[in-house]
C-alpha cells in the first residue's frame, strides 16, 4: 500500500467570519449541537454529565422496537397488566386492538407512557426484557453515560443519560426511516385517536424534522430536535432547560451559519492510479466510491491522504477496491471514502504451460 499526501489540493480553508462557540450560551444544565452526518460536536455544555432525561427516553424505545419488529402493522392486543403507568397517556384499554405502528405514533407524538409499556411488553415479553434490549443497544451506539430502567422515562435512580449520548441515539433514529418519519409527523389520526406532535419546533423552525420532548419535575424540560437545511442535518439536545424552544432555534441557527457542510469529494472523482500486472492496460484509475461532506468553520483545515495498493493483478473488475481516501483534522480521522477501479483490465499474459501441457500441445500439433 502506497500513501500519497494531498496537501494543498484538498486543504479546506474557509473565509467565513462567524462568532466563536464560546459566544453561545443556553439556559440548560447540559446542551449539545451535533452534525448528524459526521457526528462532529459543534457546541457543547457539560455533554457527558448523566442526568434524568424524562420522555426523550422514548426515542430509544422506538428505535429498539422498530429494529426488533417483523411487521409494524401487526395487531397488538392490549393486556390489563400493561396499563396503569403514571403520567401522559393515550388512554389504552384492556382488550383493545391497535397496531404496533399506531402505538409508535402514540409514543412519539403524544408521549404516551401506556403506549411505551405496551410496546415494550409486546416486543420483548416484559418490561424487564425490553429494558435489557435498550441498554444493549445503547452500548452498541457508544452511549457510555446512559442507563435505562423503563421505556417511558419516568424518574428512577437507574434511569439516566447525557446530552452527548442522546445525540448519538438521535443519529441512530434519523438513520432509521420509520422512526425518522414518525418523529417528523405533525399530526395523524389512527382509528378513533388523533395524535398531535408536542414538538413546537415543527411549526416554528424552518427545516425541523422533529424528534422528542420530555418533562418531569425532577428532570425539568428535556428536548431533542433535528433540522435540515441545504442537505445538512443538525441535532440539538438540551437537558433541564426552561427556555428550550428558543435555545434550540438559537443553536440550530448558529450551527447552520457557522459550520456549513463542505464537499470533500464527489462520487467518481479520480484520486490516483494503480499499476496492473499481466495486462496490456498498464494502470487503472482509482475513483471515489461515494461522496463525502464535513462541517467546517472559518480558518479550519483538513488534510487528505490517498492510500492505494502499489499494484493489482489482472484481471481487474470495474468497482474493484483499490484503497481509500482519508481526511484528518488536527491528526484525527474525520472522514474516509473507499477508492475503487473506474474501469476493468483484462488478463493479457498467458501463464507458462506445465510439462504435460507442453507435451499435449506438441502431440496436438504433430497430428
Amino acid at each position: 500500500m502506497r500513501k500519497l499526501t494531498a496537501g494543498l489540493a484538498v486543504l479546506m480553508v474557509l473565509t467565513l467570519v462567524c462568532p466563536p462557540a464560546c459566544a453561545m450560551s443556553t439556559n440548560a444544565s447540559c446542551a449539545i449541537l451535533m452534525d448528524a452526518e459526521s457526528g462532529r460536536v459543534l457546541y457543547e455544555q457539560d455533554i457527558h454529565q448523566p442526568r434524568l432525561i424524562a420522555s426523550i427516553t422514548k426515542l430509544m424505545t422506538a428505535l429498539v422496537a422498530v429494529e426488533q419488529a417483523e411487521d409494524l402493522d401487526e395487531v397488538v392486543t392490549v393486556k390489563g397488566e400493561w396499563l396503569g403507568s403514571e403520567g401522559s397517556s393515550i388512554y389504552l384499554k384492556a382488550g383493545e386492538e391497535i397496531t404496533l405502528r399506531g402505538l409508535l405514533y402514540g409514543l412519539l407524538l403524544q408521549s404516551g407512557n401506556d403506549a411505551a409499556m405496551a410496546i415494550a411488553c409486546h416486543t420483548a415479553g416484559s418490561e424487564t426484557e425490553f429494558v435489557a434490549l435498550m441498554n444493549r443497544r445503547a452500548t452498541e451506539l457508544g452511549m457510555r453515560d446512559s442507563s435505562f430502567a423503563n421505556p417511558s422515562g419516568l424518574n428512577d435512580d437507574m434511569h439516566y443519560s447525557s446530552a452527548y449520548d442522546m445525540a448519538l441515539a438521535a443519529r441512530a433514529c434519523l438513520k432509521n426511516e420509520t422512526v425518522a418519519e414518525i418523529c417528523a409527523t405533525r399530526s395523524i389520526t389512527i382509528g378513533t385517536r388523533t395524535f398531535v406532535n408536542h414538538n413546537k419546533l415543527l411549526y416554528r423552525y424552518e427545516g425541523c424534522v422533529g424528534m422528542k420532548t420530555g418533562f418531569t419535575e425532577k428532570a425539568g424540560r428535556t428536548l431533542v430536535s433535528a433540522a435540515t437545511r441545504d442537505g445538512q442535518t443538525l441535532i440539538c439536545v438540551t437537558l433541564n432547560d426552561g427556555n428550550d424552544w428558543n435555545d434550540h432555534m438559537k443553536l440550530l441557527d448558529y450551527g447552520f451559519k457557522t459550520f456549513p457542510q463542505q464537499v470533500l469529494c464527489r462520487q467518481g472523482e479520480a484520486l490516483g492510479a494503480v499499476s496492473v500486472r499481466d495486462s496490456l492496460i498498464p494502470t487503472v484509475e482509482a475513483v471515489t466510491a461515494e461522496e463525502a461532506w464535513y462541517p467546517l468553520t472559518g480558518g479550519e483545515a483538513l488534510s487528505m491522504d490517498v492510500e492505494l495498493a502499489s499494484a493489482v493483478q489482472a484481471p481487474v473488475e470495474a468497482g474493484q477496491p483499490l484503497g481509500e481516501a482519508v481526511w484528518r483534522k488536527n491528526g484525527e480521522i474525520v472522514a474516509r471514502v473507499p477508492l475503487v477501479s473506474q474501469s476493468g483490465a483484462g488478463l493479457d499474459v498467458q501463464e507458462p504451460l506445465s510439462f504435460w501441457g507442453r507435451l499435449l500441445a506438441a502431440l496436438s500439433e504433430a497430428s
